[in-house]
């Protein structure tokens, strides 16, 4: 048994945080040295699963525009 992911015992670059996405921002890590493309995150999560509410302000403002 090893501590090492699958990603790190063979060498592929992946990052072990969640890539967050928002309605109206660019995604970002909970990893703040994360330099890897989105496609190599593992955990992907909305943006309202950790309390951020831009989906609501998108929500509100296109119903302004509306």
């Amino acid at each position: 048994m090893t501590e090492q992911c699958r990603a790190c015992r063979t060498g592929l670059e992946h990052c072990h945080g969640a890539l967050i996405h928002h309605t109206v921002r660019r995604p970002e890590c909970t990893e703040d040295d994360c330099f890897v493309a989105a496609s190599d995150h593992d955990m992907h999560l909305d943006c309202s699963a950790v309390g951020c509410l831009c989906d609501e302000f998108a929500a509100e403002s296109a119903h302004r525009v509306g």
